[in-house]
């Protein structure tokens, strides 16, 4: 996962990822050009979601751009998956028996739409996978710490995936996507997740919840290997 540090947009937006934010075109392509290219990778090799904050998956099989989906899959290899985030969740998901590859942008709509659950069916009953040996891991983003929410999203979750401090409501987003990951099948000791929060640590992280309109955004990224035999 990229961070906000290496870029050569102007402060606060530094390595900006996205075209989509008022950032000058060409200070975005170099920086994707740094990030991608620091994993072994051109931009052209990619998978890309157009993200829409819904539960739609795509299995993929070359590169290029998905339309209206916020979650890849995949079981070829060399073929980098990526999302974008500055907050929502980033979900990576691997079964290495059948050599199956995950990533999902998980933010409140899509979790409350259950896209992780719809990512590992997808997983399990297209691609031969079994929830027994998969992996999962939840990259930085809005923690529980600082995610403040109003009742309309609260409502969307279940009583222990929100905190209330005082009259203040708080989602906790990495619980509730753990949570849909174990009704599937998934173990616990098999999920790990960051500890970071985007929105409290400002040094690495964009944050859209934290800078609003002065936020650029970051990309996540998997891919099987060719090589190593991974």
């Amino acid at each position: 996962m990229s961070t906000r540090v290496g870029g050569v947009s102007p402060e606060p937006l530094g390595m900006n990822l996205s075209f989509k934010v008022g950032d000058d075109p060409a200070n975005v392509v170099e920086n994707r050009k740094r990030f991608i290219g620091s994993l072994g990778f051109v931009e052209s090799e990619t998978a890309i979601p157009h993200q829409c904050h819904s539960s739609n998956v795509h299995i993929v099989f070359k590169p290029g751009e998905y339309e209206a989906c916020d979650g890849l899959v995949t079981q070829t290899r060399g073929l980098p998956l990526i999302v974008t985030v500055a907050d929502c969740l980033p979900v990576v998901l691997y079964d290495s028996a059948k050599s199956v590859l995950g990533l999902v942008h998980a933010g409140w709509r899509g979790t409350a739409q259950g896209i992780v659950a719809e990512t590992v069916d997808i997983m399990v009953k297209q691609c031969g996978s079994s929830t027994s040996g998969m992996v999962a891991y939840f990259g930085p983003s809005a923690g529980v710490c600082c995610y403040e929410v109003g009742w309309d999203v609260a409502e969307a979750f279940s009583l222990d995936q929100v905190e209330q401090r005082e009259d203040r409501l708080y989602l906790d987003l990495k619980k509730a996507n753990r949570d849909q990951l174990l009704s599937t099948g998934l173990s616990e000791e098999n999920i790990e997740i960051s500890a970071y929060c985007t929105i409290c640590t400002p040094q690495l992280f964009h944050s859209h919840r934290r800078d609003r309109n002065k936020s650029g955004r970051m990309m996540a990224a998997a891919t099987l290997l060719d090589h190593l035999g991974v």
